[in-house]
């Protein structure tokens, strides 16, 4: 039963998706056509490719009044975008394309985000 239980715990811990550890990063955030933030960031990934953007010491916000920049993949290439301020709203800044330019940017309508 005890060898049951080890294959059991092998086969499980494989099939976990691995995540890699956050790490501080380059960021470059512009909404419209203003730069709101250049500097380094805290990228926080997450399985399938999606990830998170905060401040590097993960207090205060990451830019103005937002805390943290989330990006979430919906489709290969695809992602919606959300931000979420030091007040608890999450406010949804919409679909973004990554950059076939820059593998390391995504592009929204009004909005661009890259993060190396």
């Amino acid at each position: 039963m005890s060898k049951l239980l080890s294959i059991l715990a092998i086969i499980l811990s494989m099939s976990q998706t691995a995540v890699a550890a956050d790490r501080v990063v380059s960021c470059k955030i512009t909404t419209g056509k203003t730069q709101v933030y250049n500097g380094p960031c805290l990228f926080m990934p997450e399985p399938g490719g999606s990830f998170s953007l905060s401040n590097t010491n993960r207090q205060g916000p990451l830019f103005d009044d937002v805390g943290v920049l989330s990006v979430f993949i919906i489709t290969k290439g695809t992602a919606e975008v959300r931000g979420l301020t030091s007040s608890g709203n999450n406010s949804r800044w919409g679909e973004a394309k990554r950059s076939s330019k820059d593998r390391a940017c995504w592009e929204g309508a009004d909005f661009s985000i890259c993060a190396r």
